[in-house]
């Protein structure tokens, strides 16, 4: 077995570990983080392809930017633990029907006759001068013009989604409304002149004489 066969099983298992943990924590920082693991080892799978410029994307773009929106997505929307996990019981047995239907369909689609050695033969050296960064753009920019729009629509709601569920207003929270920011003007709205009465002043507190022991000492 080879080098990179070797490297291939090493980033594969990594792979497939950090998937399992994505779905299996409980914590959802520390799935994130698992996530952030199994982007990487996807990174170097690709890279073992020669498709380095999908792997730099990968870690650039998703490990780098995207994750890190998550991350900080997922901190500041509070989600209760408890609560999901009274809930787990209940929707138990059809999180296992979708599980065996998901599984069902990645046997399908990933079956050797798909993705066997005869669909896929080792593809043959490139010459020195070959740019896959270049063909790729190519495709994706002329073949694949509106799987590429429509992934980026996606994406745009995906983000839209996850502020606006960070915007949820909660009881015995101060917040603030901009659109009333907007509408202030520079007299009343802003200084308020609210007039009090003066408070008494309190007399001064004096010391108690001192007794004679005391002075002496």
């Amino acid at each position: 077995m080879g080098f990179e066969k070797f490297l291939f099983y090493v980033f594969a298992a990594i792979t497939v570990f950090a998937a399992g943990m994505v779905v299996t924590r409980r914590n959802p920082v520390q799935a994130v983080l698992y996530l952030v693991l199994a982007f990487v080892s996807s990174a170097a799978l690709w890279l073992l392809i020669e498709a380095e410029f999908l792997g730099i994307v990968l870690v650039l773009v998703y490990v780098g930017a995207v994750m890190v929106l998550f991350l900080f997505v997922v901190m500041m929307l509070d989600i209760d633990i408890t609560a999901l996990q009274s809930q787990f019981i209940k929707h138990l047995p059809l999180g296992l029907v979708i599980a065996a239907m998901m599984l069902f369909n990645l046997f399908l689609v990933l079956g050797p006759s798909n993705f066997g050695l005869s669909a896929f033969p080792s593809p043959e050296p490139k010459p020195a001068g070959y740019s896959n960064t270049a063909t790729l753009g190519l495709d994706l920019y002329t073949v694949y013009l509106y799987q590429f729009e429509i992934a980026a629509v996606i994406l745009l709601v995906a983000i839209i989604a996850a502020i606006r569920l960070t915007l949820r207003r909660r009881p015995q929270t101060k917040y603030q409304d901009p659109a009333r920011q907007v509408r202030v003007r520079k007299g009343p709205d802003r200084i308020r002149v609210v007039s009090m009465p003066a408070e008494p002043t309190p007399p001064p507190i004096m010391a108690a004489p001192r007794t004679e022991e005391e002075a002496a000492s």
